[in-house]
C-alpha cells in the first residue's frame, strides 16, 4: 500500500523563512562574536593604561616600608617640577609614617592605597579580601584627610573575586604597562633605559620609593628629563583616567608569578 503525504504550501514558506531566520542570526553572532556583549555582562577589569593620543603619562610610586627614600624622591620631583604623580600608600606604613604622608599630600600628589596586610589577596576569602581593602581605606582617609578610590594590590596580585569585591567598594584597580625593575636594583642606567624606551601615551609607569629601592632617586632626574624632551606631560592616574575610558587587560584567576611584583 502506498502512502502520500500532503503539505500545505504556506506552511513550508514558513519553515523555511525560519530555518533561514536563524541560520542568518547564528551567522551575524558569529561574525559579531568579538563585539557583542549584551549576553554577558562586562567583568571589572584592572587598569594598565589609557588609551589616549595625548602625551601624557602617570609616574606611580608604591611605599610599604622604610623612611629613608621616599623624602629624597619627592624632594627630586617637586625640583623637577613634577607636580603630578600618584603614590600607593600601604596603610600601616601611612600609620607610622604621618610624616611623610603629609608631606606628599602637601606637595598635591595623589594617594592610593596599597592595601593593609602584605599578602596576596587572591588567596583570601572574600571577607578577608573586603576586611583588608576597608581596613587600609579606613586607616588612609583618616591620615591623609581624603578617601582613595585606586588600589594596587601588594604584589600586583588579583583574581576576579578581588575585582569584584575592589568595584563593589567603589575602588579602581591600578596595574602599570611599564615597569621600571626598581625594586630589583639592577642599576640606574637600565632603570631609566627601561622607562625611557618603553614609556608611551597613557602609560602607567610603576616605581617604589620603599627603602628596598636603591637606585630609584639616582635615576628619577633623568627619566624625567628625558620623558620631557620626548614631550611628556605628568599627571596622575587619575586625571589619565579622566581623558578617556579605560582599558582593562584580560585578567587570569590567579595571575602566574612573573605578573606578580614581590615588592614592598
Amino acid at each position: 500500500m502506498n502512502y502520500f503525504y500532503v503539505m500545505n504550501g504556506r506552511k513550508i514558506k514558513r519553515y523555511f523563512l525560519i530555518v533561514m531566520g536563524l541560520v542568518f542570526s547564528a551567522g551575524v553572532v558569529y561574525a559579531e562574536r568579538d563585539n557583542i556583549t549584551v549576553f554577558a555582562p562586562p567583568q571589572p577589569a584592572a587598569i594598565y593604561s589609557v588609551p589616549t593620543d595625548k602625551k601624557m603619562l602617570a609616574l606611580t610610586f608604591d611605599i610599604s616600608w622604610g623612611e629613608k627614600r621616599a623624602e629624597p624622591i619627592i624632594d627630586i620631583l617637586l625640583e623637577n617640577n613634577v607636580k603630578k604623580a600618584t603614590f600607593f600608600l600601604s596603610a600601616p606604613w601611612s600609620q607610622s609614617h604621618p610624616d611623610i604622608v603629609k608631606k606628599i599630600v602637601d606637595a598635591g600628589f595623589e594617594i592610593g592605597s596599597h592595601g593593609h596586610k602584605y599578602d596576596n589577596y587572591s588567596k583570601l576569602e572574600d571577607d578577608e579580601i573586603r576586611n583588608q581593602i576597608q581596613t587600609a581605606h579606613s586607616i588612609l582617609t583618616n591620615v591623609t584627610g581624603k578617601a582613595p578610590n585606586l588600589i594596587r594590590l601588594p604584589n600586583g596580585d588579583f583574581d576576579k573575586r578581588v575585582l569584584r569585591i575592589a568595584e563593589e567598594l567603589n575602588y579602581k584597580v591600578i596595574q602599570w604597562d611599564t615597569d621600571s625593575m626598581d625594586w630589583m636594583n639592577i642599576g640606574t642606567d637600565k632603570i631609566i633605559n627601561r622607562v625611557v624606551s618603553r614609556a608611551h601615551n597613557g602609560d602607567i609607569i610603576l616605581m617604589h620609593a620603599s627603602d628596598t629601592v636603591r637606585q630609584t632617586h639616582e635615576a628619577l632626574p633623568v627619566i624625567i628629563e628625558k620623558l620631557r624632551a620626548e614631550g611628556y606631560e605628568f599627571v596622575t592616574v587619575s586625571e589619565l583616567l579622566a581623558q578617556t575610558e579605560a582599558n582593562g587587560k584580560p585578567v587570569q584567576d590567579r595571575p602566574t608569578s612573573a605578573n606578580q611584583v614581590p615588592v614592598f
